[in-house]
């Protein structure tokens, strides 16, 4: 019996039904978001591992618009930055091994003696460093997991973040655990969601009526 199985056989059963429909790479139907984690710490060189992942990700004239914070499990800082989530994220985030904001710079850069204009594309730049660094700490053996319940101008006064970065997510990163380990309320959503069908999101030419 796989060891997951064994622990956690709903997860289990979960993972084995998820099916791409066109064939891909498995670790993308192997990257989710669990909340439940081990309570181990992660070293200083895997988080950099982790977030150099997100640093080669794409952006609009390779501007890179994203910025990273971040605080190990066992820093003095922990508890503070927990405090910065919502009370349902802080509920089971507090067993992650790293913690870590994303940002994303709304200026593009000076140029040509211009003053800095505003970007279109900040918020989707970040998005596309935040998919690299989840996918990265799946191929690990860790799991990622966004979280857009934080208290942004908490976070902002904290951290005495620059007025021209928005503030995007905070991100627990860690091993997982059993499900038991979670509050009542939380274990039977601990399972990888599915997607919607291709057909849904994808469409030749022109966008449908109905879509």
């Amino acid at each position: 019996m796989n060891a997951l199985e064994k622990i956690h056989p709903t997860l289990f059963n979960a993972i084995q039904t998820r099916r791409a429909e066109h064939a891909i790479e498995p670790l993308f139907l192997r990257r989710w978001s669990p909340r439940a984690f081990d309570a181990s710490k992660i070293s200083a060189g895997d988080l950099m591992r982790i977030l150099e992942a997100a640093r080669w990700a794409p952006s609009a004239y390779n501007i890179q618009p994203w910025r990273f914070i971040y605080v190990l499990r066992g820093d003095p800082l922990w508890d503070t930055w927990l405090g910065l989530l919502d009370p349902f994220n802080a509920s089971w985030a507090g067993a992650a091994s790293a913690l870590v904001f994303l940002f994303s710079d709304r200026l593009m850069p000076a140029r040509d003696g211009q003053p800095r204009q505003p970007s279109a594309s900040h918020r989707f730049d970040a998005g596309a460093a935040w998919a690299q660094l989840s996918l990265q700490a799946t191929a690990m053996g860790f799991h990622a997991h966004a979280m857009g319940g934080i208290n942004a101008d908490a976070v902002r006064r904290t951290l005495a973040v620059p007025e021209h970065y928005e503030v995007e997510v905070g991100i627990a990163i860690g091993r997982q655990a059993s499900a038991e380990d979670l509050p009542a309320a939380l274990r039977e959503r601990e399972v990888p969601s599915d997607r919607l069908p291709l057909a849904r999101v994808a469409f030749p030419a022109t966008f449908p009526s109905n879509a």
